[in-house]
């Protein structure tokens, strides 16, 4: 028997709780709906889901707090916010502590759905890649094991930033465009990603900073470029 894709779900809001539970159940995924951040945070650590649903604001532990505990502990799981916020400041804070994507209420299931597949997908292909290595001048990079290693010293990635340096490795000396680098990397093309793009672009450049022939140029207006030696 196909064992099930686990999706956790923290949403104070009981009727939307169990609307998106039952559908969800329909589609086949096993559910753990939970009243609030920290049940939720409890029920993550045992049953170890393969996607997280968290609404923003919830009692006991709001759903950015919680998404940061959940990224201390797992950086792969995917994490969408649930939210009745809209303001610009509240994406990014979401993204910041590690959220993969938001979906505005209300929305319909068909919506959320899609979203999940997304990040579900990736994750399948994340984890059947063979293992393979790209040679960044004197640094070493494994993208599989997320590290960067530089001599004797190893730095550990998260996997956003390991998936977005393979995009550049993938790609050197080559004009990549912002909305191509975040439907790759990110699933789809988005304002507040793009944002959130530029902090990942910051944290690669400080990573390579030991490797001056390889650095991430930035073309104004378009994109950016990774000269790799």
């Amino acid at each position: 028997m196909e064992k099930k894709t686990k999706v956790l779900i923290a949403e104070d809001d009981l009727q939307l709780g169990f609307i998106i539970k039952d559908n969800l159940e329909e589609e086949g995924f096993e559910v753990i709906n939970c009243p609030d951040g920290e049940v939720a945070w409890e029920q993550f650590q045992k049953k170890q889901p393969d996607i997280c649903l968290l609404d923003v604001n919830m009692p006991n532990r709001d759903g950015f707090s919680l998404a940061k505990k959940i990224r201390q502990k797992n950086d792969v799981v995917p994490i969408i916010f649930l939210t009745a916020k809209s303001m610009e400041e509240d994406k990014l804070r979401g993204f910041e502590t590690g959220a993969d994507d938001y979906i505005t209420k209300p929305f319909s299931m068909k919506e959320l759905l899609s979203r999940m597949y997304v990040f579900l997908r990736r994750n399948k292909m994340l984890f059947s890649q063979v293992a393979k290595e790209y040679i960044i001048g004197k640094l070493r990079f494994l993208p599989d094991e997320m590290k960067i290693i530089a001599g004797n010293e190893e730095i550990t990635l998260t996997s956003r930033e390991a998936r977005l340096l393979e995009f550049f490795c993938q790609h050197p000396d080559k004009i990549m465009r912002r909305e191509e680098i975040l439907t790759h990397v990110w699933g789809k093309n988005d304002y507040f990603l793009g944002r959130s793009m530029d902090v990942f672009i910051a944290r690669l450049r400080k990573y390579l900073k030991s490797e001056p022939s390889a650095f991430l140029e930035t073309i104004h207006q378009t994109g950016y470029r990774f000269n790799m030696p």
